[in-house]
């Protein structure tokens, strides 16, 4: 009976402890990765050219020289200081320059010009060294056939050409008015169309005043250009 007795209350004392034990978390085996917080940005990324080499250096100084040699009319000479000297320069180091190449067209494009210039003169010899000296460059250049073709047509007028001293003309001196007097005639004789190319707008217009008082209020025609030379073509009615 005792040993009954012990049983009973000790069973109610198992249970008791039983419920007051506290559950064991078995250790989690998986691994929490947090990544970095990343910002993204708009701002452009800073570029730091490199220094400028030996070679570009010589290529920008002969190209700005070639340049101005261009626009001063130093084309082809003088031998040692001219446009398409330094733009054949840069090319042989910089083959495809297109700095250079448009250097070269432009000097065949102010041959041109210039030719053209010579040949209103009556200079045909000059204007056809003008088109040789194009040539040389670019022969196949797109202007040169069209130049070629009005030189031509120039050089076969029966136009008059008449090269004035431009200091004489400046004064207005007493022969020049006797030259105005004798051209003068020249046009009316042959119904001519009077150009007169001067260096400023003053002297132009006093060379066709004078030389229409000569003939006497005799109607006149003609226009008047400005260039660095004095001169007067009588341009010569077609047949």
């Amino acid at each position: 009976m005792k040993i009954a007795r012990l049983v009973l209350i000790s069973l109610p004392l198992l249970l008791v402890a039983c419920e007051t034990r506290q559950p064991v978390e078995e250790a989690s085996s998986e691994v929490v990765v947090t990544a970095p917080d990343i910002q993204m940005t708009n701002e452009p990324l800073v570029v730091i050219p490199g220094e400028q080499t030996e070679l570009e250096r010589i290529i920008a100084d002969t190209l700005f020289e070639g340049l101005q040699a261009l626009d001063d009319d130093r084309l082809m000479t003088p031998i040692d200081d001219n446009a398409h000297q330094r733009f054949q320069r840069v090319l042989a180091m910089d083959p495809g320059n297109q700095i250079a190449l448009d250097g070269l067209d432009r000097i065949v494009i102010r041959y041109v010009e210039l030719s053209a210039e010579a040949s209103r003169s009556g200079l045909f010899a000059n204007a056809e060294a003008l088109l040789e000296n194009a040539s040389n460059i670019n022969d196949k250049h797109p202007a040169l056939l069209e130049a070629w073709i009005d030189l031509e047509t120039e050089r076969t007028s029966n136009d008059l050409f008449f090269n004035l001293d431009s200091d004489e003309f400046a004064r207005r001196s007493e022969g020049a008015q006797l030259l105005l007097a004798d051209i003068a005639v020249k046009a009316k004789e042959n119904d001519a169309f009077v150009l007169i190319t001067a260096p400023n707008d003053e002297t132009a217009r006093w060379m066709f005043l004078e030389m229409r008082h000569v003939l006497g209020g005799f109607r006149l025609r003609g226009n008047i250009e400005l260039a660095g030379q004095t001169r007067i073509r009588l341009r010569m009615p077609e047949d």
